[in-house]
């Protein structure tokens, strides 16, 4: 297994030192590059968190947890199919079980070409409802439990990952309208637990050269990696692609008491990719 090098210069501040969080996707497809689950699981680890990472493949989450071992962190790796729920109430009291809290959930799960995504009129039921139910049922289920330990500690916080696909132009029906759902359910719940001390927040991912983005892609329209990641540079106004580190960046600051005045925001990173609606 290689080691994860950051190549953003950041100096680690222990901002989530001593915090319980629970990763959801912090695995990753097969491929180059560093998936955005995996990241964020890793800085987390970095700034004091014990991580549980989980993932539908336990093999996946294993290896992002061994790599935040291997720095001398604390992480448990634990197996989860997000579309049911028993795996949700699973996960999220495992990590209570086993540290005592919930500080941070972390909501990092998207489905669209490998789950059969399609223009409307192409797509299946079959296909829709799996695309559904990982990236919106599953994401208000995961909320839902954690909720319910982080409304009796009165404090938490909950980032989600949405797509930038939910704003911008983006051509296959399913995803655009699941991650557009999880803006309008983040916005929903942060006002409704503000109450509570608990702030919950989304990210809007641009083109990020993860495994699954750019793998999946060059498969699905017959190019080589290098191809595509050129063609998806070009699109973005900064002139490349961002990386997990950049997503995981942003979902550190929301997930750290340096966001405590920030709730119910839905933040693009996406190199101002989105501006380029035509």
């Amino acid at each position: 297994m290689s080691t994860v090098t950051d190549t953003t210069g950041w100096t680690p501040a222990k901002r989530l030192d001593g915090k319980v969080a629970v990763v959801v996707g912090a695995g990753q497809s097969p491929g180059e590059g560093l998936g955005n689950g995996r990241a964020a699981a890793i800085r987390f680890a970095r700034e004091g968190a014990r991580v549980l990472a989980v993932n539908r493949s336990i093999d996946s989450a294993e290896e992002t947890a061994e790599m935040i071992r291997k720095e001398g962190n604390e992480a448990v790796a634990f197996k989860c199919d997000i579309r049911h729920e028993a795996d949700i109430i699973a996960a999220i009291g495992e990590a209570r079980r086993r540290w005592g809290a919930l500080d941070v959930l972390h909501n990092n799960v998207g489905v669209s070409l490998g789950g059969g995504d399609a223009d409307l009129m192409e797509i299946t039921e079959e296909r829709f409802d799996n695309i559904y139910q990982t990236n919106l049922r599953g994401v208000a289920f995961t909320c839902k439990h954690a909720l319910a330990i982080m409304r009796e500690q009165r404090s938490g916080a909950i980032v989600n990952v949405g797509s930038a696909a939910a704003v911008g132009l983006y051509p296959y029906v399913a995803y655009k309208a699941t991650k557009a759902g999880v803006n309008a359910m983040t916005e929903q719940l942060a006002l409704q637990n503000a109450r509570y001390n608990i702030r919950i927040n989304a990210i809007l991912p641009g083109l990020i050269a993860t495994p699954m983005a750019v793998e999946t892609r060059a498969r699905q329209f017959g190019k080589s990696r290098d191809e595509l990641m050129a063609e998806r540079a070009a699109k973005v106004p900064l002139g490349r692609q961002g990386t997990g580190w950049d997503v995981a960046n942003l979902a550190l600051f929301l997930a750290s008491d340096e966001a405590s005045f920030i709730t119910g925001v839905c933040i693009l990173v996406d190199g101002g990719r989105v501006l380029n609606r035509i």
